[in-house]
């Protein structure tokens, strides 16, 4: 049985067996709805439904959660019998804590019983998506920004930067715009990321975004209750946010020039393949114009340190850029399993969950 590749986001988990030239098997919301219980168990009316979510700003926080979401990917998804568990790898997001990864591990064999366990961090597994082992991801998940320089399969973690905001504090954003235009409309946050994905763009540099104040492309949309909005200069401020982060309150570097501050901390000789090899991933980058104003904000940079995009290989699935990092498990997994370079049953037996610091990194 091939090994499982499992990539829990904050908003989406990603897995299915290690298939690297197609998307993951199962891609579902990370987000659970347990049901408590309140009072007399025979009426059904005392039954109320909490929101859970397992995952936040890219880490495990509800254990008790993450275990019942993965027995339903794992058995009832994927197929696994009891008793007859496979091997798993996990995607590792930018700076996660010892004990979350000790945890995890420990949990993989006390409790789903796996004949095999490794986890590898998420910038060296979107380089592999791509053909590299060597360059800087910019990922933008939903609850996270994380740069990484990678030299040679090793992440430059004192280099590294890691933004608690993500592309749900843009959907806030775009929330908090769309009242102030629309005063009187009530729009779910549902359906405000909806409108996030749909509308959302960049405009071509910081002029273009000023202009927008005096002359906009007018979007009508109909809400699912039949009101009609109309959508103008909103959709440019979500995109701006991620170059002008004071639109977010934030005082930060744009996301290009806190990139060159990352790779202008790596040692010079590693400045060329992390320059030539930048990799975006995560679903805000797919985000209409982004890839271009990034360019256009790189090609501004001074001489020695000009950031120049990597392209997805042809051969590889249309959403690698959504899924890179579980691409690049299953290309590592087809190695790390057959090789014996993962944690055995009786490497955890012998050692504990400590053993994940020695052997995955």
């Amino acid at each position: 049985m091939e090994a499982v590749v499992v990539d829990a986001g904050s908003k989406l988990l990603k897995a299915g067996f290690a298939a690297p030239d197609q998307d993951p098997g199962l891609i579902i919301p990370t987000k659970m709805r347990r049901v408590v219980e309140d009072g007399d168990m025979a009426d059904s009316s005392a039954f109320e439904e909490v929101a859970v979510d397992p995952v936040v700003r890219g880490f495990v926080k509800d254990w008790d959660a993450m275990e019942d979401l993965l027995h339903h990917v794992l058995y009832t998804s994927l197929g696994w019998e009891i008793g007859e568990e496979g091997q798993i790898l996990f995607t590792d997001p930018l700076s996660t804590p010892k004990a979350v990864r000790e945890q995890l591990v420990q949990m993989m064999f006390e409790t789903f019983n796996v004949s095999g366990f490794y986890a590898s961090e998420q910038a060296v597994l979107s380089l592999y998506a791509v053909g590299r082992i060597s360059g800087c991801t910019v990922d933008i998940g939903h609850g996270k920004i994380d740069i990484a320089p990678v030299c040679e399969g090793a992440v430059q973690h004192i280099s590294s930067k890691r933004f608690g905001i993500g592309g749900v504090d843009l959907t806030k954003l775009l929330a908090q715009e769309l009242h102030k235009s629309h005063p009187l409309v009530s729009i779910d946050i549902s359906e405000v990321e909806k409108l996030k994905e749909q509308y959302a763009c960049c405009a071509e540099d910081q002029t273009a975004f000023r202009d927008t104040q005096t002359s906009c492309q007018k979007e009508r949309h109909t809400l699912p209750d039949g009101q009609v909005i109309t959508i103008e200069r909103e959709k440019y401020i979500v995109g701006e946010a991620l170059f002008q982060p004071s639109i977010l309150g934030l005082e930060e570097y744009g996301i290009v020039e806190q990139l060159v501050r990352c790779i202008s901390s790596v040692s010079s000789e590693n400045h060329r393949q992390l320059l030539e090899n930048t990799v975006l991933c995560g679903g805000a980058t797919l985000m209409t114009g982004f890839e271009e104003r990034f360019q256009k904000e790189a090609n501004l940079c001074s001489s020695s340190i000009r950031p120049s995009l990597v392209k997805p290989p042809e051969y590889m699935p249309e959403n690698l850029i959504k899924n890179s990092a579980w691409m690049g498990g299953a290309i590592l997994a087809k190695v790390v399993f057959p090789q014996n370079q993962h944690i055995t049953k009786g490497d955890y037996d012998e050692t504990g969950p400590a053993i994940v610091h020695k052997k995955c990194f």
